[in-house]
């Protein structure tokens, strides 16, 4: 036999219940609001539809496509190669423009900037950092203290070819090592290191004869870095008298460097980088404001 449920109105709300009881709570039977079932019904025809115009279900090996045959894949590469089209076109204008031109055609320095600093964070970013202020040993480019010249050109031939990268091409300044390779002893290094600290602010060490450490500037500093101290943007040659040093301002520093320079290497990017890549990296980088 079944039992029969007796219909129950509750007292308080005047809705039927349903016959279940928990620990006294009766539950009510309130069936759900039309508006609620007539959405929900729509949106399973809505499902339906969107199954079969749509992709949607995944296969073994594939999905089912659709009566559309609708492709948001499609539609992103599509989108990607029309960008690259774009970007070609513009690309060959600013190849072929001279840097005076790209500066005031404002279509192509906007180009050459955003170009310049996607590539900038893939390729540049490591070892100048995402600021281009750098770190030691490896130049800030926001400064104006600039080994070979920070005009766009000279940042775009540093670009293409390097320095003492190996190409054909690359810029080279080899500082020799004095003290390693013995061309000058320990107390002439002491002498000539001291000198520069003398010229540059930096505190010297008592007893050093300081003309002495002249002489020994002239006779093998001088040449490359001017009887001024200011350098030779044409060599390579750094100011000593400039703010700060890429290895570190510092009377210790400059004797480690007399005695077994840091020869610094940076990569050619020729044949890496498209050349519209890197003339808007020389753009982009000049832009910064410590070239020229």
């Amino acid at each position: 036999m079944s039992e029969t449920h007796k219909t129950e109105i509750d007292k308080i709300t005047g809705v039927e219940t349903t016959g279940h009881e928990w620990d006294g709570l009766k539950e009510l039977n309130n069936p759900l609001p039309r508006w609620w079932l007539y959405t929900f019904y729509v949106c399973i025809v809505w499902a339906i539809g969107y199954w079969v115009i749509y992709p949607s279900w995944p296969l073994i090996s594939g999905y089912t496509a659709g009566v559309m045959g609708y492709s948001q894949r499609a539609d992103a590469l599509a989108d990607y190669e029309a960008g690259m089209t774009e970007r070609a076109a513009i690309g060959s204008k600013l190849v072929d423009a001279s840097f005076e031109d790209i500066r005031t055609t404002p279509e192509l320095l906007e180009f050459a900037n955003a170009n310049g600093a996607a590539a900038f964070g893939d390729n540049c970013a490591p070892c100048h950092g995402s600021g281009a202020t750098g770190s030691k040993g490896y130049p800030n480019l926001q400064d104006d203290n600039w080994l070979w010249g920070g005009t766009m050109e000279d940042i775009q031939q540093t670009l293409l070819y390097g320095i003492r990268s190996g190409h054909d091409e690359a810029r080279i300044g080899d500082m020799p090592a004095f003290g390693r390779d013995e061309l000058l002893s320990k107390e002439q290094i002491d002498q000539v290191a001291n000198f520069v600290a003398s010229k540059t602010g930096l505190e010297t060490e008592p007893g050093v004869d300081l003309a002495a450490g002249a002489t020994v500037y002239a006779d093998n500093c001088a040449a490359c870095h001017g009887d001024d101290l200011k350098g030779s943007q044409e060599m390579g040659a750094p100011n000593l008298t400039a703010a700060t040093y890429l290895y570190g301002k510092s009377l210790a520093a400059i004797k480690a460097q007399v005695t077994n320079p840091h020869n610094g290497v940076m990569p050619a990017w020729e044949g890496r980088l498209d050349p519209a890549t890197i003339k808007s990296l020389a753009v982009y980088v000049h832009s910064f404001g410590g070239g020229q």
